[in-house]
C-alpha cells in the first residue's frame, strides 16, 4: 500500500498536538519541592508509543525549544534558556530520552512491552534530571533521590500505565499515525 501524500503532513501536526499537550500537562500541577508532580510525563510517554521513537522525540524537542525560546509552557509558566541550566534542566533533557525509549513500545502487541519500554524511558529522565539536580544544588546523592525521584515513583507509575491504557485505546480505534 502506498503511503498518503498527506502522510508527512500528519505526523507533523501528531507530532504538534503532542508537543501542545506536553505544555499543557506542565502547567497542571501539584508542587511538592524543587520539582513539581506534572501530567508532562504521561503525554510524554504517550507521545513515545503514539508517534515511535524518532518524532515522539522531535514532539518533547519542540515542547523544549518553544519554551527556550520564550513562550510560558514550562512548569509554573516559566520560559527561556536559563530553564534548561537550571535545577530542573536535567528533566526536560530527560524527556527527550523518555519519548525515544518509550517510542521504541509503538508497534508491541501486548500491553507487557509497552509498560517495558514506558518504565525504561522513566529511568531516562530520573537519571539526567536526578544528575542535573545533584549538581545544580550541589547536594548529595541520597538528597538528590529523595527530593528528585522518591516523592514520583507511585505517580509516575501510574501515569506510565494510564499511557498504555490510551495507547491501547488509540490502537482499537484504529486513530494511530503510521
Amino acid at each position: 500500500m502506498q503511503p498518503s501524500p498527506l502522510t508527512g503532513l500528519h505526523r507533523q501536526v501528531w507530532i504538534a498536538l503532542l508537543a501542545a499537550l506536553i505544555a499543557v500537562g506542565a502547567l497542571i500541577q501539584i508542587p511538592i519541592g524543587p520539582v513539581p508532580v506534572t501530567l508532562q510525563t504521561f503525554f510524554i510517554v504517550l507521545a513515545g508509543f503514539i508517534l515511535g521513537p524518532v518524532s515522539g522525540a522531535a514532539a518533547v524537542l519542540l515542547y523544549i525549544l518553544a519554551g527556550a525560546i520564550g513562550l510560558p509552557i514550562f512548569v509554573g509558566g516559566k520560559a527561556g534558556f536559563a530553564i534548561l541550566f537550571g535545577p530542573t534542566g536535567g528533566y526536560l533533557l530527560g524527556f527527550v530520552g523518555t519519548a525515544y525509549i518509550a517510542g521504541l513500545g509503538k508497534h508491541s502487541k501486548n500491553n507487557i512491552m509497552p509498560l517495558v519500554w514506558g518504565l525504561l524511558g522513566l529511568a531516562c529522565v530520573y537519571l539526567v534530571g536526578f544528575l542535573r539536580l545533584k549538581f545544580a544544588l550541589d547536594i548529595s546523592f541520597a538528597k538528590a533521590a529523595a527530593i528528585g525521584i522518591a516523592p514520583f515513583i507511585w505517580g509516575d507509575l501510574i501515569k506510565v500505565a494510564a499511557a498504555v491504557i490510551g495507547l491501547r485505546f488509540l490502537r482499537k480505534q484504529g486513530l494511530l499515525p503510521e
